[in-house]
């Protein structure tokens, strides 16, 4: 057996479903860090009960 732990050696299928997960996983965090917001260009939300509060 290949594996050091004593594991048994995981199947075909289970190995190219845990390559297609890792790179789906890469993926979305690639996006995330693509269309993430630096903390610089946030700003801190106003809760909308002040607001409202100004309205006559």
């Amino acid at each position: 057996m290949d594996s050091t732990q004593g594991e048994p050696t995981a199947s075909r299928g289970e190995q190219i479903q845990a390559a297609e997960h890792e790179a789906a996983r890469r993926r979305l965090l690639a996006q995330a860090e693509k269309e993430r917001i630096p903390t610089e260009e946030t700003t801190r939300a106003v809760p909308d009960r002040q607001w409202r509060r100004a309205q006559p």
